[in-house]
């Protein structure tokens, strides 16, 4: 079916003109957003110790590690799906299977003690579940507002994603402390059912008569292989995505494994590399501040290359960093400008892509950062055992800068703006 024939899908064009901020059906997509990333952080952390409660720590790593295999082999099909049915009822249908998932394992653990296979089919389920709602995710924002307003919506969502990494650690420690692992799961599903209210309540734009007549035009391997021709072909989403992937490449490494050794290394314990990480939510939540109360910025492609690039230098700094303080100094830059390229790649991409197309869009995008990018964390482990910590973070650097280089050398997306 049609996104276009869907009786969700209406005309709001006097709230088009809106301000993102002050529209009521963007905070109800907003909240749900929230709610639903709160239930998943609560969800790793209620799956994480009932792993490590039930199995030994090989098997509570691999646990843990269930979901990105089906994730990453099954996330350019999702992006067809969401294309074909709707973002918005791919959404809700995703969060309910998500929700009724957590909460039949937070019943089973309740009742009983099964070991760890229902913990590693719900691991699977998830990822599963995950490779359809992540692009369906990314290509609701578009639906929902004006594109004029993609940057703020951009900066709005990074600041709920700050929020439930802040929040909802917490919240699945206070579970687990308060009923085990069965009650951190019953709060994680809690939260994500939440989101179903609220989506339900919220509206879509239509799409133009053209745009959905091409929006599923056969079979779902014809459609997948016309989206990666239209991304192939598109002057501007074919480099953007090449910078997006060189610029997760080089970051992810870093700032997840590598930060940890580099603490070690410098013995600033688990304490400094806290504020070190500390002053890098703090950078990324400020930029995603500053775009939800500014809204559009100007020069768009230019503002990505230069901030991908001007990172990049910033994490070849952090491994030379002489003290915690220099490093957290650091980390907040780093999270600055990874801010602020990552809010106007995601604009673009919202704003470049033809709406038939964008869950496939986003589904490469995320299969870039979700399925490649975390493979370079046993590499960058592996290698700063043999290198040490400062070749890495300089070779992680030059890949991450290289992402700007091709942002500002390919002049279609150099000159790509966002819709006023």
């Amino acid at each position: 079916m049609s996104p276009a024939a869907s009786p969700a899908l209406v005309r709001t064009a006097p709230a088009e003109e809106r301000a993102a901020h002050r529209d009521p059906n963007v905070l109800r997509w907003l909240g749900a957003y929230t709610s639903s990333m709160v239930g998943d952080s609560v969800y790793y952390i209620a799956l994480s110790w009932a792993a490590v409660q039930e199995g030994t720590p090989a098997q509570a790593g691999l646990v843990m590690t269930a979901s990105a295999v089906p994730r990453a082999l099954l996330m350019l099909g999702g992006g067809v799906i969401a294309d074909r049915f709707g973002p918005r009822r791919v959404v809700i249908g995703s969060d309910a299977v998500r929700c009724a998932a957590v909460l039949a394992v937070a019943a089973l653990l309740f009742l009983a003690s099964p070991g760890l296979w229902p913990l590693a089919l719900l691991a699977v389920a998830f990822g599963t579940v995950d490779a359809v709602f992540v692009p369906a995710v990314g290509a609701l924002p578009a639906r929902v507002t004006h594109p004029g307003q993609l940057a703020r919506v951009q900066g709005m969502r990074g600041l709920a994603i700050r929020f439930a990494s802040v929040v909802g650690a917490p919240l699945g420690g206070f579970g687990v402390a308060a009923g085990g692992a069965a009650a951190a799961f019953g709060l994680a599903g809690l939260l994500i059912a939440a989101s179903l209210p609220l989506l339900l309540s919220v509206r879509t734009r239509e799409l133009t008569a053209d745009d959905g007549a091409t929006a599923s035009g056969g079979t779902a391997r014809a459609d997948l292989m016309a989206g990666l021709r239209y991304i192939r072909r598109h002057r501007v989403l074919a480099p953007l995505m090449l910078a997006i992937t060189l610029g997760d490449l080089g970051f992810v490494g870093p700032l997840n494994v590598g930060l940890t050794l580099l603490a070690d290394e410098r013995g600033w314990g688990a304490s400094g590399m806290g504020w070190v990480l500390a002053g890098f939510g703090v950078g990324a939540g400020a930029v995603s501040l500053l775009l939800t109360v500014r809204g559009r910025l100007p020069h768009a492609g230019q503002v990505a290359g230069w901030s991908i690039l001007a990172g990049s230098l910033a994490i070849g700094a952090l491994a030379h960093a002489p003290t915690v303080a220099v490093a957290v100094g650091t980390a907040l830059l780093v999270g600055l400008l990874a801010g602020l390229s990552g809010a106007m790649c995601g604009a673009l991409l919202q704003t470049q892509a033809d709406p038939a197309y964008l869950g496939r869009v986003t589904a490469v995008s995320s299969l870039a950062s979700l399925g490649l990018s975390p493979l370079s964390m046993p590499l960058s482990a592996a290698a700063i055992g043999t290198w040490g910590t400062g070749p890495v973070f300089l070779v992680s650097a030059a890949v991450c800068g290289l992402g700007g280089v091709v942002a500002l050398c390919v002049p279609a997306l150099r000159r790509a703006e966002l819709p006023r």
